[in-house]
């Protein structure tokens, strides 16, 4: 872990975003099937690079040779847009982006919506296989205690905040979210328990 981004001191401080790229180090998006670097404002892959950037995983070469490229760009897994003044707003992994109907969806983007429903402490949005879709939306929901949780009214907010395609096709209450040591969400441990939510 490094820093790379950071809000500017005598700059403006833009809600939604990490920051800009600290002095010194370079950053661009990237399509992550090309490599290609994209425009402001379109969303793809982040790559860095710079002093605080590390040479190599050890003992690790080939991977190394996959997330380092020969002008000293490390691929970060994060996906993300860089907006016309240089600010860096995270959009999620790249590997928990979702493909739905040749569509793109972004789990964070829904979660944050997910996150504000009534009776919601968080959640965490997956893709699970579909036959129609390739993959699906799923919202996992734990809720906060303060007062029964209403799924049908979170689907008919959804239905007005989201385009449909982004919208979870199911909702699941549970206890509690897997975490790793680290505090992050476990997403693949949801995957395991209900990638079969859309299987006949």
């Amino acid at each position: 872990t490094n820093m790379n981004t950071s809000n500017p001191y005598d700059g403006a401080r833009r809600a939604g975003t990490v920051g800009m790229a600290l002095p010194g180090v370079d950053m661009k998006i990237t399509n992550p099937d090309t490599g290609e670097t994209l425009a402001d404002g379109e969303i793809g892959q982040i790559e860095v690079r710079g002093p605080n950037v590390f040479v190599g995983y050890w003992n690790m070469p080939e991977k190394t040779r996959e997330e380092l490229r020969e002008d000293g760009f490390f691929i970060t897994g994060d996906l993300g847009r860089i907006d016309e003044f240089g600010y860096l707003q995270i959009v999620g992994r790249n590997k928990d982006l979702i493909i739905s109907g040749g569509y793109n969806i972004y789990p964070k983007e829904i979660e944050l919506i997910l996150d504000e429903q009534p009776g919601i402490l968080e959640s965490a949005v997956i893709g699970a296989p579909h036959p129609d879709f390739g993959e699906s939306v799923i919202g996992i929901l734990v809720a906060d205690g303060s007062q029964p949780v209403d799924l049908e009214a979170i689907e008919a907010s959804l239905g007005k905040t989201l385009a449909r395609f982004k919208q979870p096709r199911k909702l699941i209450l549970v206890d509690a979210l897997p975490r790793n040591t680290m505090g992050k969400v476990q997403k693949n441990i949801l995957r395991d328990e209900f990638g079969a939510a859309f299987q006949s």
